[in-house]
């Protein structure tokens, strides 16, 4: 059975003043995903600050890239790709698995490392390799760039809102007015990005 194989890693990760905290972040991240979307594979760092695991669709490995860009950002930024196929499973303890999911989702982070270097790409952080891929791609590049744009204070409201959070919650927690909120989803793309997870959600 085919799933969506999902490797990530963080940018520039050899220069971070605190190398453990980083890596305590990516932990907590990870854990959270895996609470909130319980994985095929559940996510795992491997070697240094890449990670790894398998999602039963392409909306569920989606959605989780977000999750992680907003839960780690802005302290730190990371990439990923998403590959669609079969996975064998080489080994149990510790699990190893292979097959085209996983190749496909490497030549996904690799076409991102490659892109970051383009001025026209710099803020693409997502790809895809499997059915549909020019048209997920499409919408990746859209809402990687309108992430790509928000400060801090948005990211918190955008993490709010994919917490289920009302907008007068959000306003409490970062401590601005109701109206201030609803201003940045509108003005900043939020609600855009979430109209496009949402959307993204749907793939099987």
């Amino acid at each position: 059975m085919p799933v969506a194989a999902l490797i990530g890693d963080a940018v520039a990760s050899r220069t971070a003043s605190d190398r453990r905290a980083l890596h305590r972040a990516l932990e907590a991240a990870l854990a959270e995903v895996n609470e909130r979307l319980r994985p095929a594979t559940p996510l795992r760092l491997t070697v240094g600050d890449e990670y790894q695991g398998c999602f039963a669709s392409r909306g569920a490995a989606l959605h989780a890239t977000l999750l992680l860009r907003v839960r780690l950002a802005p302290a730190a930024g990371v990439r990923h790709g998403v590959g669609w196929g079969e996975v064998t499973v080489l080994a149990e303890h510790p699990r190893v698995e292979d097959g085209p999911a996983w190749w496909a989702a490497r030549e996904a982070i690799e076409s991102v490392k490659l892109a970051e270097g383009r001025a026209a790409s710099r803020l693409l952080r997502t790809a895809f390799r499997g059915p549909d891929a020019e048209v997920v791609n499409a919408a990746l590049v859209g809402r990687d760039e309108l992430l790509g744009r928000l400060d801090e204070r948005s990211l918190s409201v955008l993490s709010g809102m994919l917490d289920g959070m009302s907008q007068q919650e959000i306003a409490d927690q970062v401590e601005v007015t109701p109206s201030a909120v609803s201003q940045r989803v509108r003005r900043d793309g939020i609600a855009a990005i979430l109209r496009i997870d949402d959307l993204l959600g749907t793939l099987p």
